[in-house]
């Protein structure tokens, strides 16, 4: 992408008085006035501004993107020098982030004639965009061509250059209104066509044997029912239950189950039977010599329940999940992240109106959580955990929260948040509603009686390893010296009132795996946490289970 426009702005002083007035581009006014990164961590350099507060940025692929002072950003060219013909081209360019080719010729010149001539009644822009023009050598556009490129940098907007409040991480609106096409269908795109070549005899091995590109066809044959499929479904089943219990395994058992086919009742078995999941996942499937009519009936209740035809009706994270398998990560996290700007939105306005927040948000905060994690993107994961804390009434849960919110910091560098987050975990334990810290029977006097034995369960014994573990990580800033040695204490006060085989599988644990598997276990109670010290990675984790601590 050229910049050579850029490079002669910066050299000659005449050309870039005439492209900061009367065209707005000024190279004087670079400063944001607040810190912003692109979602995707790509490069971002601020080379000019407007009157109004907007700011032009430069991407790492050439790309302009435009960010008003009222948080919307947009691309607006390819390149700077595209960016300028835009510019100049179009002085009332803000007018006509509505318009698009389809529009008409007609329409565009008419809308940019009217405000053209507003402009002129307050100074010149026609003299001026000759010489600019010719200053920069860009070409002279017709009004209708500019509109088509300013309409396409646009619409690439996002999920590329998602742009973020850097300290926050809100994302900024976008600059146009133009209908985009939905996430699903950009996501099932590949997925229409295997399925096409799966139904032209084609293929069937290729897509079969790729789990990202098999989960792809089943979801594009569940929202595309066709009466030939049956033949291409049972192989998609059979390769899916190599991959033990997933979402596409229960459809691909649906959509082979609604035919009712006699036949397929031993395959469906065998399927189920493939491993403790699997049989768990697929429960209630009719035996091998039921009635067809009954393997219907149970496909068609999971149909209604858990599927269906309609895409727009699938979670949200069922497609971020997908577009996640195929590598569409930026795809993904831009989806991700609107949405927790819609729940942060709603906790706002609910505790300024003084309402609880919907239940439906609170449980979707732990998926976002997830889901960031799994992009990699900690930052937006600590965002979501931070929302999430507050709403955990259950004292279990409060404990669980602030933990996973520890190791949140703590991977982000935020040790002094780490260390405080870790104090209220402790004042947590403490309550009278929640335990006896002391090592007693922790009955409590309240009716939370959920954290009364934390000390026999995987939940103390991961408590004790965050300890230990942001001591550690905080011990290189010296600013937080005292800090660190008060939480090593309580971390050791926390170990010895572990149950004796949970205080000594935890010490032979912290001598002997790396701080890598101590995260990861840290993390698995803060997913999945019970009350009787069953081991929450038990059949999930393919890392070297360490010793875990008893139940009794």
């Amino acid at each position: 992408m050229s910049d050579h426009a850029l490079r002669l702005l910066r050299e000659q002083p005449h050309l870039a008085e005439l492209a900061a007035f009367p065209f707005n581009f000024d190279l004087t006014r670079a400063d944001h006035g607040e810190a912003v990164r692109l979602a995707s961590g790509g490069p971002l350099e601020a080379v000019a501004g407007d009157d109004t507060g907007g700011t032009y940025f430069v991407c790492g692929d050439g790309s302009v993107l435009y960010a008003d002072s009222e948080g919307s950003a947009g691309i607006i060219g390819n390149s700077v020098d595209e960016a300028l013909e835009v510019l100049v081209g179009l002085p009332g360019w803000h007018d006509y982030l509505g318009l698009a080719p389809a529009d008409g010729e007609e329409k565009i010149r008419a809308a940019v004639a009217e405000t053209e001539e507003e402009i002129r009644e307050y100074h010149g822009i026609d003299d001026e965009r000759t010489e600019l023009r010719a200053g920069l050598g860009l070409p002279e556009r017709s009004p209708v061509e500019l509109i088509g490129l300013l309409h396409a940098a646009l619409l690439r907007t996002e999920p590329d250059f998602l742009l973020l409040n850097a300290e926050e991480g809100g994302a900024h609106d976008l600059l146009d209104r133009h209908p985009r096409p939905p996430l699903w269908e950009a996501v099932l795109a590949r997925g229409r066509t295997d399925l096409t070549l799966l139904r032209e005899g084609s293929a069937w091995d290729e897509v079969a044997g790729d789990r990202a590109r098999r989960a792809l066809a089943l979801r594009a044959a569940q929202f595309d029912r066709r009466e030939g499929d049956l033949p291409l479904l049972r192989h998609l089943l059979r390769h899916e239950a190599e991959a033990s219990m997933t979402d596409e395994l229960r459809l691909a058992a649906v959509l082979v189950g609604l035919r009712g086919c006699a036949e397929d009742l031993p395959l469906l078995y065998e399927v189920r039977e493939t491993d403790f999941d699997t049989w768990c996942g697929l429960g209630g499937m009719p035996e091998p010599d039921a009635d067809p009519a009954e393997l219907r009936s149970w496909a068609r209740d999971l149909d209604d329940s858990l599927f269906g035809t309609d895409p727009t009706d699938e979670p949200l994270f069922t497609w971020t999940g997908l577009a996640h398998e195929q590598g569409l990560v930026e795809l993904a996290r831009a989806a991700l992240i609107r949405r927790l700007d819609d729940i942060d939105f709603r906790v706002y306005c609910d505790a300024r109106d003084g309402k609880a927040t919907d239940r439906r948000d609170a449980s979707q905060l732990g998926s976002l959580v997830h889901e960031f994690e799994q992009l990699g993107d900690t930052f937006q994961a600590l965002r979501a955990q931070r929302l999430y804390v507050p709403l955990q009434t259950r004292a279990w849960d409060r404990v669980s929260a602030l933990l996973r919110l520890a190791r949140l910091e703590r991977e982000e560098g935020r040790f002094g948040a780490a260390i405080r987050t870790l104090a209220s975990l402790r004042d947590t334990l403490a309550e009278p509603d929640g335990a006896d810290v002391g090592g007693g029977s922790g009955s409590g006097s309240g009716s939370d009686k959920s954290l009364g034995h934390w000390q026999r369960t995987n939940l103390g014994a991961y408590i004790v390893e965050e300890h230990y573990a942001v001591a550690r990580t905080a011990a290189t800033d010296t600013a937080l010296a005292d800090e660190v040695r008060a939480v090593t204490v309580a971390a050791g006060e926390l170990l010895a009132r572990l149950s004796g085989t949970a205080r000594a599988n935890v010490e032979r644990h912290l001598a002997g795996t790396t701080d890598t598997h101590t995260d990861t276990h840290t993390d698995s109670c803060t997913d999945t946490h019970t009350d009787t010290g069953a081991n929450p990675d038990a059949g999930v984790s393919a890392e070297p289970t360490p010793p875990q601590p008893s139940a009794g």
